[in-house]
C-alpha cells in the first residue's frame, strides 16, 4: 500500500495531526480515480492547513459518512462508473449541500457551462496553476461557510416561530404584509387593542424590536 492510499484510509489520524487551524479552515474532500493527482492536492491543501479525505471513485465516496463540518469538494468530471456531474446530482439526492470545483483534463467550453450550471464553484483544466486551485477552495469554503450560517438561522427561526400561537402566527402574517393594526384586526374579527397585544407578543417571543427585523425572520422562515 503506498502513503496516498494509506492516507485515504486514515483521515482521523490526519485530522488529528493536523490541528486547530484546519478544522477552521474545514476540510477538502478529494474524489479523482488518478493516485498521484489525489496525492498531489492533499499534500497542496494540507500545506496551507485544510483537512482532506481522499476517494479513488464517486462511487466510494458516496458510501462513506460525511463530515458535519465546513466542507468542499474537488472532483475530476470524468471517472470510471460515476463520472463528477453525476456525483454532484448524486450529492444532491442525499442533501449533501457541500461547494463542488470540478477538474479535468479535457474540458471545452460547453463542458465548463454544464458545470457552471450546475452551480460548480469552479472549472479548472489540467494542468492548473496551485493558486488557482486554492483560490477556488477559498471560495468554496466561503460559500460553504454562508450556507451554514444561513441554515442556522433558518432553525433558529423556525424555533422562535413554534412559539407563537395560531392567532399570533395570524398577527405576524398581517404586520410582515405591511397592514395597519385595525386593518389586521377587521380581518381577524378582533378588537384592534388585541391585535396590539399580539403584535408585542410577536416581537417579544421572536426577539426583535423594530418591523425591519421581523420582516427579515418572515424571510428567512420562507414566508408566513
Amino acid at each position: 500500500m503506498d502513503g496516498t492510499e494509506f492516507a485515504r484510509s486514515e483521515p482521523a489520524s490526519r485530522m488529528a495531526a493536523a490541528g486547530t487551524s484546519s478544522v477552521a479552515a474545514g476540510m477538502v474532500i478529494i474524489v479523482d480515480d488518478d493516485a498521484l493527482v489525489r496525492a498531489a492536492l492533499d499534500s497542496l491543501f494540507r500545506s496551507v492547513g485544510f483537512m482532506t479525505r481522499l476517494y479513488a471513485s464517486a462511487k466510494e465516496a458516496l458510501t462513506d459518512t460525511w463530515p458535519d463540518m465546513l466542507a468542499c469538494v474537488v472532483t475530476d468530471v470524468r471517472m470510471p462508473e460515476v463520472g463528477g456531474f453525476e456525483f454532484q446530482t448524486a450529492l444532491s439526492a442525499r442533501s449533501i449541500e457541500v461547494p463542488v470545483i470540478f477538474m479535468t483534463g479535457h474540458g471545452d467550453i460547453p463542458m465548463t457551462v454544464r458545470a457552471m450550471k450546475a452551480g460548480a464553484v469552479d472549472f479548472l483544466s489540467k494542468p492548473f496553476r496551485d493558486q488557482d486551485m486554492l483560490d477556488a477552495v477559498n471560495t468554496a469554503m466561503e460559500r460553504a461557510r454562508i450556507g451554514r450560517e444561513v441554515e442556522r438561522g433558518s432553525a433558529a427561526a423556525h424555533a422562535l416561530y413554534a412559539t407563537l400561537t395560531p392567532r399570533e402566527r395570524e398577527v405576524m402574517e398581517g404586520v410582515v404584509r405591511g397592514l395597519l393594526n385595525k386593518q389586521i384586526a377587521g380581518e381577524m374579527g378582533i378588537a384592534e387593542i388585541t391585535v396590539k397585544l399580539h403584535r408585542s407578543s410577536v416581537m417579544r417571543k421572536m426577539g426583535v424590536r423594530r418591523l425591519p427585523d421581523l420582516v427579515r425572520l418572515a424571510g428567512v422562515l420562507g414566508g408566513v
